[in-house]
């Protein structure tokens, strides 16, 4: 059975609109501020506080990479892309900031309750996916590790047993298997750099 996500309560939550000015800010703002934001609107960047922001909603079609303090794509927070020209190009620039979801201009009087919960929504999605993806290149990270020590283990016996003497030592150490096998390793690459100035 899958788990329907709650609608939260955004009461009190802020939000930053990039955007020059024009009735577009007007009737985002009202929208915002009936659903019980805080918003503030800036042109033609965003100022430092907005990395506080719970959600930015930009103009996609003036906007530009040095309108953000942070690097394409690596927003801390929803984005909402503020959608009036279909041009490729811009809706590729919106793309490579990872909107969470857009607006598409003019705004009227409904849209952006919807564009908040989807941004919200995809946002958290989007950062679980990254965790996970961290988590996994780790654990990959460590498996080779224990490969390579289990390798300077094992010379003059079987895998079997280099990887029993590992999980000996790690008792012993009091460390997990993973921090012996990186102790194991540092010690091999030292050793091999020793022998090398020795040859030298």
């Amino acid at each position: 059975m899958t788990r329907t996500p709650r609608i939260p309560n955004l009461g009190g939550a802020r939000a930053f609109i990039l955007h020059r000015p024009h009735p577009t800010v007007q009737a985002i703002t009202r929208q915002l501020s009936a659903i019980g934001l805080i918003t503030l609107d800036c042109w033609p960047e965003l100022p430092p506080e907005a990395l506080a922001a719970d959600f930015v909603f930009f103009d996609a079609d003036l906007g530009f990479d040095e309108q953000f303090p942070w690097k394409p794509g690596e927003a801390p927070m929803p984005l909402v892309a503020l959608i009036g020209s279909e041009a490729p190009g811009r809706i590729e620039w919106a793309l490579s900031h990872k909107a969470d979801a857009q607006l598409l201009k003019p705004v009227g009087n409904a849209g952006v309750y919807s564009a908040l919960l989807i941004a919200r929504q995809s946002f958290e999605a989007r950062k679980h996916l990254a965790s996970e993806i961290a988590a996994l290149r780790q654990r990959v990270a460590e498996r080779q590790t224990i490969v390579r020590a289990v390798t300077a283990l094992s010379k003059g016996t079987d895998d079997d047993r280099a990887y029993a003497q590992l999980r000996s030592l790690a008792m012993s150490w009091q460390i997990s298997v993973e921090d012996a096998a990186r102790r194991i390793v540092a010690m091999t690459e030292e050793e091999g750099g020793d022998d090398q100035s020795h040859r030298a």
